[in-house]
């Protein structure tokens, strides 16, 4: 809650006024953080001299007050203040002192930057004078020449003292203290790392014990309008030798011959599908210049090239353009993908970086979604087709309820929304299987259209910041990636039992007369579904197996595949997958791993100045929740808090956090992902407190659904038929 408010407008005259702490009227930001006037009561502070002064507490709430410090708080702690004098100017008001005990320096903000005093802006923003500093404990290195600076570049002598510090995760990397400060204040918590190794974890954690301030806030590149419009912008140009469109090179029609495929290398080169002989858009494709580098550089090497006819009449480019895709290499008809991670590492990329880049096609624009939780599939599909509907454009959500007589409308949560959409879409007649689940075919699903707007509600969800789907068979997400003709299914992938035992009586016959006999037994379903076959030897029934293993999980579903497939392809989703697929596949085949006290400790900041004995009581109970010793579950607090019972691949926003209130019972606010806790006596009360709120809250929510799961239920079941 300490972040600061940059943005704020200023009253006119501001500067001219000094902070009632230090009493300096010196404005500058990245020094002595915000200066904050309010008018109203006569009142001027910077925001560190607030922060930092040992007898105040924030009791308020952000908009409170000053940045949640309230006016007759300050005004005490200015009185308090003005009976110490500072041990540096001489002068009343030194309203920080340094936490060591037996210390009783005090001084004023300014003052003790001046003597180099180490000022940490976390836990309880302790203060510490010049000769109880923490230092870097560093081992003697033989550094025979200064070495730079790795933000400015200017050299420094490598020896830990005040101004100059060193990284705690690469031991030749120094930095200014002025320097890390104001990259500190322009990167933000979110993008503030070494800058040679990129950790920030290790990294933060050591520049906040040496007093950098790390503001709670994006980076300040991040808050520019449209400072990332130019990614938006796709490239739309046929730039092939001999271009065939009648239109010219500039004309893109989607979903036709004449759509624009984009160089999957660069990006900033395209060719018409038919002016490549593309089959479809799905097919990777480079240009010339970036198949000239990967050519050279050896990336194709291990790549097959396909005979052509009339090679003596063929160039270098032609040759190269025959060459296999270095992400995806081709693969012969029915060879088995057998493992999705074995392509080359060096496309490998981590998921919530991939979602995130795509969240930038999210435009601030938004668009309301009016959601029925006792009927969300319905309520989901009337939004997303509705003609107004943008996929890019931001959704804001909005609780209904049709039964409610008055229409009123509450405010909802974007990613409670998108997990409640996945659980019902896990669970849809669309899919079949119990785990790992593959397409079905439902004719009525593909008469209304409903496997395209199935893929369109995954795509969503992932680049919305939706939880992972983790319910796809390895078989149907390989049929995504390498295509249906390169994928081999396995008997589990076979969720009809009496297909199943065909498959096993098959596999298990030990001579020709069995496996005749099966076939005779079979007879009306194997030629209903073309599998029917002259039996010369035993080994033919390891062809008859695999013929009707393809014709069920694969050929029978082609149609919803297809459209499935179509559906994905909303906000590049699609490609992306088939680019990345080592790192969307622990996404769509995978649940997320357990829930932990460690992880939900992480995941939750905590409020400044919260009280210490409830955070302690928190953690005793997740300590207890996850050993057993009580009836709420980990993905239950999870569920209370932010709406979802996973943490989604690209991470919560916003980061859900804690406070601590004098309350009856917990709070959990699904829009802000913020759990309030009560403030108790004892651990006892609390649990109890605490086991109750969450129980109860989620059962009426769950009787709140109940009354739509019959009808729904008959829904499926006349998709079913």
């Amino acid at each position: 809650m300490y972040q600061s408010k940059m943005n704020e407008n200023k009253p006119d005259g501001s500067q001219t006024l000094a902070c009632v702490f230090c009493r300096k009227n010196d404005d500058c930001p990245s020094k002595y953080g915000e200066k904050k006037t309010k008018e109203k009561w006569n009142l001027t502070v910077h925001y560190y001299c607030l922060l930092l002064s040992s007898g105040i507490w924030q009791r308020g709430k952000e908009e409170e007050g000053v940045y949640g410090f309230l006016i007759e708080d300050i005004r005490k702690e200015v009185n308090r203040a003005s009976k110490l004098k500072c041990c540096v100017c001489k002068k009343n008001g030194a309203s920080i002192g340094c936490v060591t005990p037996r210390c009783k320096r005090s001084y004023h903000f300014p003052c003790g930057l001046q003597r180099e005093c180490i000022f940490q802006f976390t836990g309880n923003f302790a203060s510490f004078c010049w000769s109880h500093r923490p230092v870097q404990i560093i081992s003697p290195n033989n550094y025979s020449d200064s070495l730079p600076c790795t933000i400015c570049l200017e050299f420094i002598e490598p020896i830990p003292t005040y101004s100059i510090l060193r990284s705690p995760c690469c031991k030749n990397a120094w930095f200014h203290r002025d320097c890390l400060q104001v990259q500190a204040i322009s990167a933000g918590v979110f993008f503030f790392r070494c800058t040679i190794c990129n950790n920030s974890d290790i990294f933060q954690k050591e520049m906040l014990r040496m007093g950098i301030h790390i503001p709670e806030k994006d980076a300040s590149w991040e808050l520019e309008e449209n400072a990332y419009q130019e990614l938006l912008q796709h490239y739309e140009r046929c730039d092939v030798q001999r271009c065939c469109c009648k239109e010219g090179r500039d004309y893109n029609a989607p979903d036709s011959k004449w759509e624009i495929k984009r160089c999957q290398c660069c990006g900033s080169s395209g060719t018409h599908l038919a002016c490549s002989s593309l089959p479809s858009w799905e097919q990777n494709w480079e240009c010339l210049e970036c198949r000239g580098i990967l050519y050279n550089s050896g990336g194709f090497q291990k790549a097959k090239k396909q005979k052509l006819l009339n090679t003596n009449n063929v160039g270098i480019n032609d040759c190269l353009l025959e060459e296999s895709s270095p992400k995806l290499p081709r693969q012969t008809p029915g060879a088995q993908c057998k493992d999705p991670v074995r392509q080359g590492s060096k496309f490998r990329r981590d998921i919530s970086a991939i979602i995130i880049e795509l969240g930038f096609q999210i435009k601030k624009k938004k668009k309301r979604l009016y959601i029925d939780k006792a009927d969300i599939w319905n309520s989901a599909l009337n939004g997303f087709r509705n003609q107004k509907f943008n996929p890019s454009y931001t959704m804001e959500v909005v609780y209904v309820n049709e039964n409610d007589n008055f229409g009123r409308e509450h405010p909802g949560s974007k990613q409670e929304f998108l997990s409640l959409l996945m659980q019902h879409l896990e669970n849809s007649p669309l899919f079949e299987g119990s785990l790992s689940k593959n397409l079905s075919l439902n004719s009525q699903a593909l008469k209304e259209n409903l496997y395209y707007e199935a893929g369109k509600m995954l795509a969503i969800s992932l680049v919305h910041g939706g939880p992972s789907p983790g319910f796809f068979s390895k078989t149907l997400f390989n049929c995504l990636v390498y295509g249906p003709e390169n994928t081999q299914p396995i008997l589990d992938d076979v969720a009809d039992f009496d297909v199943a035992q065909i498959i096993m009586r098959v596999n298990a016959t030990t001579n020709v007369a069995d496996l005749n006999s099966v076939m005779n037994e079979c007879y009306n379903y194997l030629e209903l579904i073309g599998c029917l076959r002259l039996i010369t030897s035993l080994s033919d029934k390891y062809i008859l197996a695999k013929d009707i293993l393809n014709y069920h999980v694969i050929k029978r579903v082609h149609a919803p595949f297809e459209s499935f497939k179509q559906g994905l392809k909303t906000l590049g989703v699609l490609e992306n997958i088939q680019t990345y697929p080592e790192a969307f596949y622990g996404v769509f085949c995978h649940k997320p791993e357990n829930l932990s006290t460690e992880i939900l400790s992480d995941l939750f900041t905590v409020h400044t100045l919260s009280d210490a004995q409830t955070l302690e009581f928190w953690n005793s109970y997740l300590q207890a929740v996850e050993g057993g010793k009580s009836a709420t579950t980990m993905e239950e607090i999870l569920i209370f808090a932010t709406g979802c019972n996973s943490i989604p691949p690209a991470g919560f926003k916003p980061t859900p956090s804690i406070e601590c209130l004098h309350m009856d019972f917990p709070v959990g606010n699904k829009c802000n992902n913020c759990l309030a806790l009560p403030i108790t006596n004892t651990y006892k009360e609390f649990q109890e407190k605490m086991d109750f709120a969450i129980r109860s809250t989620l059962r009426l929510e769950k009787e709140e659904s109940s009354h739509y799961v019959g009808h729904e239920d008959v829904l499926n079941k006349e998709m079913l038929l």
